[in-house]
């Protein structure tokens, strides 16, 4: 199982933003801490905000924010939301499946359970698991400790 690079930068821009909630982080400091792309994060920080995750603000003081608690971000959703199809091999495909041997194929069906199980472990985790270490993510991102 492999995962995009978009649902990857999509858990570490909610990991980010999760463990930095004031002042807002922007896309531009997000990019700079993980050292990847303006461009890629600004599709998926807009696409983040259009399925509920984020809210931007706008201004001078403006950035980014959570729009849903931790905890409420389940990440098996989220990976079914990001996750173009989950087709693991070709005969998933339900337009292009052509394989000589797929009315007798029991691999289709094996692969299929390692999915579900896949996704049924990521339901089980929210964002809030992936950033209870906060303080040692915080370090690692190069930002200081929220003021209490």
């Amino acid at each position: 199982m492999r995962l995009t690079v978009y649902t990857d930068y999509a858990l570490r821009v909610l990991m980010y933003v999760a463990v930095r909630p004031e002042p807002l982080p922007t896309i531009g400091q997000i990019a700079d801490a993980y050292q990847i792309s303006r461009n890629h994060l600004m599709k998926v920080v807009y696409e983040l905000g259009q399925a509920g995750y984020l809210e931007t603000v706008r201004g001078k003081n403006g950035g980014l924010r959570l729009a849903r608690k931790p905890q409420e971000i389940g990440l098996g959703r989220l990976v079914r939301e990001t996750e173009p199809d989950m087709a693991l091999v070709p005969c998933f495909d339900p337009i292009r499946a052509q394989c000589a041997i797929t009315p007798a194929c029991r691999l289709r069906g094996a692969l299929s359970e390692a999915r579900a199980a896949f996704l049924a472990v990521l339901d089980g985790y929210t964002l809030a698991d992936l950033v209870g270490n906060g303080a040692a993510l915080q370090a690692l991102l190069g930002l200081a400790p929220a003021e209490p």
